[in-house]
């Protein structure tokens, strides 16, 4: 397989595991040194506005106390389409730029007779992903979620 092959099934593969809500499967794909981010641009104060900032450690940490967070459980769903792949010279590493939407399935909502099984729009934005090649994988070092839109809801405490 060429690399731009390897990075593309990389972030498919990620973004099937993130809508499967298999976390710790999603952080295998990362290295030890994996950085992860949520920013926005806000023209309001013309300045990059960061959500989140983690290591893989502190994402392992997050995943573990996901099941006593305080969620309506409304599953997230990814529509992630890989728009450009770099390699580098040498082809051990890669930088992959995507877009990606997401889904929202609501189970409950504040009118939960009117709201259950309604779909909605949680969030737009672009997956900028650098992965190191090895052994045919695509392994992750940095993933940051450079969001469109600036409000995030009920479950954006899970990896998006």
């Amino acid at each position: 397989m060429s690399t731009k092959e390897i990075v593309r099934d990389a972030v498919y593969k990620a973004t099937m595991l993130l809508d499967e809500q298999k976390w710790n499967d999603w952080l295998d794909c990362c290295d030890e040194s994996f950085e992860y981010s949520i920013t926005a641009w806000s023209p309001e104060i013309n300045y990059d506005m960061t959500y989140m900032s983690a290591n893989k450690s502190d994402l392992a940490h997050l995943i573990e106390l996901l099941p006593k967070h305080n969620t309506d459980h409304s599953p997230l769903h990814r529509h992630t389409t890989v728009y450009s792949i770099e390699p580098s010279s040498d082809n051990k590493t890669a930088t992959a730029l995507s877009s990606v939407i997401i889904y929202q399935n609501l189970y409950d909502g504040t009118n939960s007779h009117i709201d259950a099984g309604d779909s909605r729009l949680f969030l737009i934005g672009r997956y900028v992903d650098t992965l190191k090649i090895e052994n045919g994988t695509g392994i992750f070092l940095k993933r940051e979620l450079k969001l469109e839109n600036r409000r995030l809801d009920k479950g954006s405490h899970w990896p998006l």
